[in-house]
């Protein structure tokens, strides 16, 4: 029996990367996907990718605006009748804004990377949980990052970016806690390096990938989307009804340093 037949699961970001390889591996799986992404060509370009039981369907939405993320919410239920499943990918780098250490962090990057990281997930969170009240079930999967756990040096001083990351942490875990006995699981996943575009910076510096032993020493290199959507797999899916508030680091070694 495929690990997610017939569940509503709304992927966030799921127009590429991380998100359009989870999007692809839960409707294989049997779910009903909803694909929310701020691009249209990615998002639509995805939902035809899409191999499984359900033909799936894509929404234009601006996460960081919460009025929009309510309607989106709003239209999935009123389309499907219930949400089983979050996984909130949608998010990105601060770098063009100014983000960086904390010093010569600009106040514009700061702004701007808290917004598309952290309140849009809140939001995401806070109107799925609405719809997953009223049933009495659900489950919520964040993508965190390893930034979100340990500090980064040179090569990685987004300081924005990190405590946006380490905030969906604690978003997470105070979700996990509450909602516990409303029968709704959340988890959060922590990548290292993904071989996805947002990472095209790491991809293209020599320099980078000369540390790739030190940094994710299992492999040596980058991790695969793959290895992120099947860890998203298992947090959505009945085989871990008995976890929540995890904090599951796929990193190829980069944390346990």
């Amino acid at each position: 029996m495929p690990a997610l037949e017939d569940k509503v699961a709304v992927i966030t970001g799921g127009g590429g990367g991380i998100g359009r390889t989870t999007a692809q591996l839960f409707a294989v799986e049997g779910a009903q996907v909803i694909i929310l992404d701020i691009e249209a060509d990615s998002a639509a370009q995805t939902l035809a990718s899409l191999n499984g039981p359900h033909p799936g369907s894509s929404r234009i939405l601006d996460a960081t605006d919460a009025p929009q993320v309510a309607s989106a919410m709003e239209s999935v239920v009123s389309d499907y009748g219930h949400i089983d499943v979050l996984v909130n990918v949608a998010g990105g780098s601060g770098r063009k804004w100014g983000d960086g250490p904390a010093d010569s962090c600009t106040i514009d990057g700061w702004d701007k990377t808290l917004a598309l990281n952290l309140d849009s997930l809140f939001y995401c969170c806070k109107y799925a949980l609405q719809a997953m009240l009223a049933q009495e079930k659900g489950v919520i999967v964040n993508i965190s990052s390893v930034l979100g756990l340990v500090g980064g040096d040179d090569d990685f001083a987004t300081h924005a970016y990190a405590a946006s990351k380490g905030g969906i942490i604690s978003l997470t875990r105070s979700i996990a806690a509450y909602y516990a006995p409303r029968s709704i699981r959340a988890n959060v996943i922590c990548p290292g390096l993904i071989a996805t575009p947002m990472s095209k910076r790491a991809q293209g510096s020599d320099h980078i990938r000369a540390r790739l032993f030190q940094l994710q020493p299992l492999t040596g290199d980058f991790g695969s989307p793959q290895d992120v959507a099947q860890a998203a797999l298992y947090l959505a899916s009945d085989a871990s009804s008995f976890v929540t508030g995890a904090v599951l680091t796929v990193d190829g070694g980069w944390t346990v340093r």
